[in-house]
C-alpha cells in the first residue's frame, strides 16, 4: 500500500509543479494549447505505439479475450456516461464533460504505474491490452461530449484517423504479426512517449492554476460525480464480472483501471475546443487528490 500511495503522491507532485509554473508565469492560455496539441498529436501516438515495442511482443492469445472484457466495461462506462449526468445538479451545457469525467479514467498516464505496484509488472500487458478500447473511443466519444454545444452532440469522422488512433490500430497491427521493431526505430518512439506523462500533468497543473481556490472545493456535483468515478462505478464493474466469472486476476486489473482519476486528455480536449476548461479542471484536481485514498482502499476490498 506505501508503494501505491507513494506513486500516487510523485503524479499529484507533477500536477502542483504545473501549478506553481502557472503562478509564476512560466505557463500561460497560449503556452498550454501549443503543449496540448504537441501531447495529442505527437507525444501520446508515440506512447502508444512504443508499448507494443519492446524485445518480447505481447501473446496473442490473450489479445480477444483481453479485448472483449475492455469493450464490455466501457459499454458499462459510456451508458453511465449518457445516462448519470441528467440527474446531477449541472447545466445542460456541462453534461458533455461531466459525462467524459464519468466515462474515461487516466489509464495511459496513471493506471500503468499502478497496475505493476498492485499485481506486478507482468500485468502491466494486460493493462495495455484492457486499455485498447479507451485509446479508441476517447477520440471518439471523448471528443464527442467535450464539443458538443449547448446539449448537443457532433460527431466528426475525422477523429477516427487522428494521429493517436492511427497509432492504435498500427500497434494492434504490430502485435498480430509479431513484427520487433529495431532499436534505432523503437527507441525515439519511447523517448518521444515519455514526455506525455510529465507534459500532460503540467497542464492540468497549469489548468488548475485558472480556476479560484474557492470554485475548486466548492462544487458538490464534482464530488458526487468523483464517488461514482472513483467508488460505485468500479464495484459496479467488479459485480458484473464475478456475475459473468471474468478471470479474477483480470476482473481485479480491469475494475482497479476503471477506477482511475478523470482522464488527462479531458483538460487537453477542453483547451483545444475552448469549452469547459474550468469544470474538468475542477474534476480532475479533486479525482486525482482523492485517489491517493480510494485507490488504496479499493485494492485491499480487491
Amino acid at each position: 500500500m506505501d508503494t501505491i500511495v507513494t506513486q500516487m503522491v510523485i503524479l499529484f507532485v507533477l500536477v502542483i509543479v504545473g501549478y506553481c509554473l502557472s503562478k509564476k508565469g512560466l505557463m500561460d492560455e497560449e503556452f498550454d494549447r501549443k503543449l496540448s496539441g504537441l501531447v495529442i498529436n505527437v507525444t501520446c501516438p508515440c506512447l502508444i505505439l512504443s508499448s507494443v515495442m519492446g524485445d518480447t511482443l505481447p501473446d496473442k492469445r490473450y489479445i480477444l479475450p483481453l479485448l472483449a472484457v475492455g469493450f464490455a466495461t466501457y459499454v458499462i462506462l459510456i451508458g453511465a456516461a449518457f445516462l448519470l449526468p441528467r440527474y446531477l445538479r449541472v447545466k445542460s451545457t456541462d453534461r458533455g464533460i461531466y459525462s467524459f469525467m464519468l466515462a474515461f479514467g487516466n489509464v495511459g498516464f496513471i493506471g500503468y504505474p499502478i497496475v505493476a505496484s498492485i499485481f506486478g509488472s507482468s500485468a502491466v500487458f494486460y493493462a495495455c491490452i484492457l486499455n485498447f478500447p479507451s485509446t479508441l473511443l476517447i477520440f471518439v466519444f471523448g471528443t464527442l461530449f467535450i464539443s458538443g454545444g449547448q446539449g448537443k452532440m457532433h460527431f466528426d469522422r475525422r477523429t477516427l484517423y487522428c494521429p493517436a488512433m492511427i497509432a492504435s490500430y498500427l500497434s494492434i497491427l504490430i502485435v498480430l504479426t509479431g513484427w520487433t521493431p529495431p532499436r534505432v526505430v523503437g527507441t525515439p518512439f519511447v523517448l518521444l512517449g515519455n514526455v506525455t506523462v510529465p507534459a500532460a500533468l503540467l497542464i492540468i497543473g497549469s489548468s488548475i492554476a485558472q480556476v479560484p481556490v474557492r470554485r475548486m472545493f466548492g462544487n458538490p456535483s464534482i464530488y458526487m460525480m468523483s464517488v461514482l468515478r472513483l467508488l460505485l462505478i468500479p464495484l459496479l464493474i467488479l459485480y458484473l464480472s464475478r456475475l459473468c466469472r471474468v478471470d479474477e486476476t483480470i476482473a481485479n486489473i480491469n475494475v482497479v483501471l476503471a477506477a482511475m482519476p478523470v482522464a488527462s486528455y479531458g483538460t487537453l480536449f477542453c483547451i483545444q475546443y475552448e469549452r469547459g476548461e474550468m469544470v474538468m479542471a475542477e474534476g480532475t484536481f479533486i479525482t486525482t487528490l482523492l485517489s491517493v485514498l480510494s485507490i488504496p482502499l479499493l485494492t485491499m476490498f480487491l
